[in-house]
C-alpha cells in the first residue's frame, strides 16, 4: 500500500478525532470527508470518507473517470463547497465552520483558481481581467495595474496586455487565467482541467509554465485532469473512483 510524501497512507481508513498537522511542510489536510448531493430526491454520494495530505510546494494531480468526485473534492478542499462530514485544514486553519465571508476572504488572499474555460470577462482587456481580483480585494488601482502587468510578464503575455479575450488564442487566454490566478501570490493554486480545452502543443506549454512557477515560487498546485500525460507531470497522482481514493502514484519526490 503506497504512502504520500508526508508518510500518510492515503488508502487507509481515516483515524477518528484526527488533528490538523502543524508542521510547516503540510499545507492541505483532510480527514474522512463526505459530500452528498440531492439529485431529484435520490442521494448522490460524491465523496465517501476521503482523507489525504498535501505537502507545501507539492504539485498533485487528481485523476479518475467522470463522476468519480474529482471536482467535488477540489471544491470542498478549497472551500468553494461545504462538506457534510469530516475535517479540512488549509495552512493549519480548519475551514469547515468558517463564516462564508471569512472563507471567501481566505480564498481571495491565499488561493488562486485556473479553470478549463478561462472565465475571463470578454469586455475587459487581459490586464484588466488579471487586476480585477486585486481591485475587488481593496488593492489600489495603481498597485493593481503594476502587479497585473508583472503577472502577465511572468506568463509571457505583457505585449498582449491591452487585448481582449476574443483577440487571443486559446493558449493565450489560459495564460491570462494563470496570471489572474497568481497575481495575489497565493499559497495554493487549484486547477480544474486547466488544459482540457487546449490542443496538445498548448497543453504542454501550459504545464511547462505551471511546473516552472511551482518550482520557482514553491507554490502548491492541485490539478484535476483526465489526461494521463498531464497527470504524470505532477509529483504524484491521486486516483479516485466512486467518491473514494483508491490509490496514488508517485512520479518524483518533492524537491527532486
Amino acid at each position: 500500500m503506497s504512502r504520500g510524501p508526508l508518510g500518510i497512507d492515503v488508502e487507509a481508513a481515516p483515524q477518528k478525532n484526527a488533528t490538523a498537522p502543524t508542521d510547516d511542510e503540510s499545507i492541505i489536510w483532510a480527514s474522512n470527508v463526505h459530500k452528498t448531493y440531492d439529485a431529484g430526491g435520490s442521494p448522490v454520494h460524491a465523496l465517501r470518507g476521503v482523507s489525504l495530505s498535501v505537502a507545501r510546494g507539492e504539485m498533485v494531480s487528481i485523476m479518475g473517470p467522470s463522476g468519480c468526485g474529482k471536482t467535488t473534492l477540489l471544491n470542498c478542499l478549497s472551500g468553494l463547497e461545504t462538506v457534510d462530514q469530516g475535517e479540512i485544514s488549509i495552512e493549519g486553519r480548519m475551514i469547515q465552520g468558517m463564516p462564508d465571508a471569512e472563507r471567501t476572504d481566505h480564498r481571495a488572499q491565499r488561493m488562486g483558481f485556473i479553470f478549463q474555460f478561462y472565465n475571463l470577462l470578454p469586455v475587459l482587456s487581459a490586464v484588466e481581467n488579471v487586476e480585477l481580483p486585486l481591485l475587488l480585494g481593496g488593492v489600489g488601482q495603481g498597485e493593481s495595474r503594476e502587479r497585473a502587468q508583472q503577472a502577465l510578464d511572468n506568463v509571457g503575455l505583457l505585449d498582449w496586455a491591452s487585448h481582449r479575450p476574443a483577440q487571443l488564442s486559446g493558449g493565450q487566454r489560459q495564460r491570462v487565467t494563470i496570471a489572474r490566478a497568481l497575481v495575489n501570490n497565493p499559497a495554493i493554486v487549484w486547477g480544474d482541467e486547466p488544459t482540457g480545452d487546449l490542443d496538445s502543443t498548448n497543453a504542454n506549454q501550459i504545464m511547462e509554465l505551471l511546473e516552472e512557477l511551482n518550482q520557482r515560487n514553491r507554490q502548491t498546485f492541485v490539478i484535476v485532469t483526465h489526461d494521463e500525460d498531464i497527470g504524470r507531470r505532477a509529483n504524484r497522482t491521486i486516483h479516485m473512483r466512486d467518491g473514494e481514493i483508491e490509490g496514488e502514484t508517485i512520479h518524483r519526490r518533492l524537491g527532486s
